[in-house]
């Protein structure tokens, strides 16, 4: 009996070596795919360095949402809501009013006013108030911005605030506060 339960401790002590891991001449750190207590992976556009704040749209109102992007650049934050929400954002029923739109020619700061130069619309419209109150609000998000003013073909450019008076002076969020909204 004694001899048997041998044997039998050697076959399977002989099995378990076959399996595992390889010897290896040098060790070598083990990468672990998931930290215990990190957080989930970042659902949308996960290729950005910087998140930053873009206001878009639901329910003819604005709602700040943060969002990874690639660059704090004032075209670049532009280009984020021309492309309009993520598959996440659209969930949430957000959208833009800037979305699928060639109205931005360009912008630059200039001494801590965000510039936002209009191509010329032939029958087009320069009066929505949430396209202009998405603009004003996500660039005067940023911290390097004061203010944003609007031009067309290099002149000062006419846009509605919150209450429907046209303006051509430099805006702010403060402009638009009627039609934000944290839900």
């Amino acid at each position: 009996m004694r001899r048997g339960a041998v044997l039998l401790l050697v076959a399977g002590l002989l099995a378990l070596s076959g399996c595992g891991v390889p010897d290896e001449d040098e060790p070598r750190p083990l990468e672990p795919s998931l930290v215990i207590g990190s957080p989930p992976p970042v659902a949308g556009n996960s290729a950005g360095t910087a998140v930053e704040l873009l206001y878009l749209v639901r329910d003819e109102q604005l709602v700040a949402v943060q969002r990874r992007v690639g660059s704090t650049d004032v075209g670049a934050l532009l280009d984020e809501l021309v492309i309009g929400p993520t598959d996440k954002e659209r969930n949430d029923r957000l959208s833009s009013a800037l979305t699928g739109t060639d109205l931005i020619a360009g912008a630059r700061l200039v001494n801590g006013t965000a510039e936002v130069s209009f191509r010329p619309q032939v029958g087009g419209r320069t009066d929505d108030i949430l396209a202009i109150a998405q603009i004003v609000c996500t660039l005067d998000a940023l911290t390097d911005v004061d203010t944003v003013r609007f031009l067309q073909d290099g002149q000062l450019l006419q846009v509605p605030r919150a209450d429907g008076s046209l303006t051509e002076l430099p805006l702010t969020a403060a402009d638009y506060r009627t039609l934000v909204t944290d839900r």
